[in-house]
């Protein structure tokens, strides 16, 4: 039933009903019946939610989530989802000594919950790709309601408690809550350049103290973002024709 859905996808993501009810535009009470089944959405609140939880509508309405396959070393794929991700052994390790850096650096942070962390990974790697013309992580991120998101952050942050490596912990900033994640090792620094190094630790000193609505909203004026299709991957090539407030090359240097 569609209401078990919608409640089933708010809890997934952490969100409260107030929150959805002020996405759309209702009381919370009105809200409250949609999930009871007592009111039926309307046709822009359907899409409204659809694109909230990055579901195409057609899927929001068959109560049909969208899943990506993202398969880690010595793991088996299932042929099934939107797109598949393999991660190489040399891409994960660099991948969770990113996390553990980051974490270390910013994760006590109040405001550093899983949405903060998913836009600043993001920003570590386009903007890493716009100064260099290489990939940091080179992560695949895909355009969401909430801004770029790491497909395969969920599977490596898994992957990562299995082994001791980081811990999960709930808690509430301001009204809302939060999940956060405390490094439990430090990160090995031999496998990152000095140049990513640094390059990581001037995209925490810009953009570590934004909350995630403040992140959010600035991750959806970013080309990367904006020139993709809901649900999509983020195109890396986009980062050359971002405008002033987002760019972080000097392009007058190379004239």
């Amino acid at each position: 039933m569609l209401e078990k859905f919608i409640q089933q996808q708010r809890v997934k993501y952490n969100m409260t009903q107030q929150y959805l009810a002020s996405e759309l535009g209702i009381s919370r009470p009105t809200y409250i019946q949609i999930e009871q089944g007592k009111r039926e959405l309307t046709v822009t609140e359907a899409k409204k939610l659809a694109a909230i939880f990055n579901l195409s509508l057609d899927d929001f309405l068959d109560g049909r989530e969208k899943k990506n396959i993202v398969t880690l070393p010595d793991q088996v794929s299932e042929k099934q989802g939107s797109f598949q991700i393999r991660v190489t052994e040399k891409n994960l390790d660099k991948f969770k000594q990113v996390i553990l850096h980051v974490l270390g650096k910013v994760g006590s942070k109040p405001n550093i919950g899983e949405t903060v962390l998913h836009k600043l990974f993001y920003f570590i790697d386009f903007d890493y790709y716009e100064k260099f013309e290489e990939n940091l992580m080179g992560a695949t991120y895909i355009k969401n309601h909430h801004g770029p998101t790491s497909v395969e952050f969920g599977a490596i942050i898994e992957n990562m408690q299995e082994n001791g490596e980081i811990e999960a912990v709930k808690s509430n900033y301001f009204k809302y809550e939060q999940k956060k994640y405390l490094p439990r090792k430090r990160p090995d620094l031999s496998i990152l350049s000095a140049n990513e190094i640094q390059h990581i630790e001037e995209v925490l000193a810009r953009l570590s103290d934004k909350n995630a609505r403040e992140i959010e909203n600035y991750s959806h004026g970013d080309i990367p973002w904006k020139s993709a299709g809901d649900g999509q991957p983020l195109s890396y090539e986009s980062v050359f024709y971002r405008d002033e407030k987002y760019s972080v090359r000097n392009y007058d240097d190379e004239i």
